[in-house]
């Protein structure tokens, strides 16, 4: 019996762009009826090889074949035309339409004489694509109103309205909570049934083992190896990716933690906080875990100014502070990396340089004029100290990776000599070699006796990095656990509310 076709097949693919070769000569394939998982580090050239494939960009040598015929991409109309589409962690909606506008946007179907938009096939055509993927989501709903979850099926209803055969999915789950998620993958294994190809570009192991029938590996714009899953370990696959072995994934430093450096007593803000306590010590990575909606953030921008609270006092070293603003914070040394860091955390038209000086500049202004010179030092030894991979400070924060843009977004805290941390998910979005780096910068950092609060969706990282773990619902503290005294699976039984003797 011969080998079945592959849906797609890249032959010796190669893309450089000016000073980098993103691309080199890169041979896959996928077959229909597979979910191929692609891994590698930020900048390994998933994204720009993904992006030829699409139409976003051409390729400077190989081919592409869609199942047997060669095809060349040289626009996203003419790849969804081909039935290629790609679901950015971004998506694409329009969030003002509604669910059956964004799945016909651009190709409304039209009454006699072609002047007015049938609305009632629209709507009626995109309530079958919904309701053929078994999905709860009414045609005539504001995108806007549905959760993050919805939107993404509503992106892939959008994808095989285009009679899709081929499906890229880059950092799906990001935004999902873990429910979210496994609908996801229902709908994910329901296409594979149904012949659809797809390729999952995810940072989390777990993830890519869970679901994917092979996994492809780039390293440096290079396809370094594939094979099947189940041939293939997630420390095997992280060596792959890095070229090396993380022999201390989750880095454990022993320090003493009896000094008190922050008090929250009674912080009350709406629902999202209700009467919250929690001390913080020197030397500490205090991990809070909770679902999404629990009220972790809220906290976290409570604590460094950037929310307006009802009631409740907040104590640093032992004094009553008053927090009406992050400036307020910074120069009570409380830095805060927020979860979404190019909305919220980074100028990404800017430079490395003014990015990582931005909270610093007190420091280097004497009569309004900047002491450059010592803003360049400075940045200077946060790009050495993090290992941030740019070609100079005047590089934009947009064409870093992710994972050096979270090191910017640390770098810009460190430069204050805080002396306490608020993380919010610090390695969302970033490569497992990102990951281990930000976990050593993390221990470095409570052995000099910075305190760490940490907010992370990901138990396994709750877990392996945090001294104590807090555990937030509906806006309260419910639980509280030392790192070896308890699981994962204690950890959700006290946000889900479950077994509610073991909470607080």
């Amino acid at each position: 019996m011969s080998d079945p076709l592959p849906r797609l097949q890249l032959e010796h693919i190669s893309k450089a762009f000016p000073g980098v070769q993103a691309v080199q000569d890169v041979s896959l394939s996928a077959f229909p009826g597979e979910i191929l998982g692609l891994v590698g580090e930020n900048g390994a050239g998933k994204t720009t090889l993904m992006n030829i494939l699409t139409g976003a960009i051409q390729a400077d040598a190989g081919q592409v074949f869609l199942d047997g015929k060669e095809v060349v991409i040289e626009s996203p109309r003419e790849a969804l035309s081909l039935g290629v589409t790609i679901i950015h962690q971004e998506l694409a909606l329009v969030p003002l339409l509604t669910v059956g506008q964004n799945i016909f946007l651009g190709r409304e179907p039209r009454r006699r004489w072609r002047a007015l938009v049938d609305w009632s096939t629209l709507y009626s055509l995109a309530q079958k694509e919904l309701d053929r993927l078994g999905l709860p989501i009414h045609a005539q709903a504001v995108v806007a109103n549905l959760p993050i979850a919805q939107q993404q099926m509503v992106e892939i209803a959008k994808a095989l309205s285009y009679q899709a055969r081929l499906i890229v999915l880059d950092e799906p789950t990001s935004a999902l909570t873990e429910r979210e998620t496994e609908t996801l993958f229902g709908l994910m294994r329901s296409l594979r049934s149904q012949g659809v190809t797809l390729i999952y570009i995810s940072h989390r192991m777990e993830e890519v083992f869970f679901l994917a029938d092979r996994i492809a590996v780039m390293r440096d714009g290079q396809l370094v190896g594939i094979a099947s899953a189940s041939e293939l370990t997630p420390g095997s696959v992280v060596q792959m990716m890095v070229g090396r072995e993380l022999r201390e994934f989750y880095p454990r430093t022993q320090t003493d933690h009896k000094q008190i450096i922050l008090q929250a007593k009674g912080l009350r803000r709406g629902t999202d906080l209700d009467g919250v306590d929690l001390e913080l010590h020197s030397g500490e990575i205090l991990g809070v875990a909770g679902l999404v909606g629990a009220g972790r953030t809220y906290l976290a921008r409570a604590l460094c100014g950037a929310d307006s609270l009802e009631a409740g006092e907040i104590w640093l070293g032992g004094k009553p502070i008053k927090l009406h603003s992050p400036q307020d914070a910074i120069r009570l040394g409380i830095g805060f990396v927020p979860e979404d860091r190019k909305s919220q955390g980074l100028f990404l038209g800017h430079s490395v340089r003014s990015n990582t000086a931005i909270a610093s500049l007190d420091r280097f202004s004497r009569l309004g004029v900047l002491n450059y010179r010592g803003i360049t030092q400075l940045v200077e030894k946060m790009v050495r100290q993090l290992d941030i991979r740019t070609p100079s400070l005047t590089q934009r924060l947009r064409n870093l990776s992710g994972g050096n843009q979270q090191k910017v977004v640390i770098a810009r805290w460190l430069a204050i000599n805080p002396k306490i941390l608020i993380l919010d998910e610090p390695t969302r979005g970033v490569d497992v070699a990102a990951k281990a780096e930000i976990y050593a910068l993390m221990s470095n950092l409570a052995a000099q006796g910075v305190a760490i609060l940490m907010i992370s969706s990901e138990l396994p990282e709750i877990l392996g990095v945090s001294d104590r773990i807090l555990v937030m619902r509906t806006g309260k503290i419910v639980a509280e656990f030392m790192r070896d005294q308890t699981t994962q699976d204690a950890i959700m039984r006290a946000a889900t509310g479950q077994n509610e003797s073991e909470c607080l």
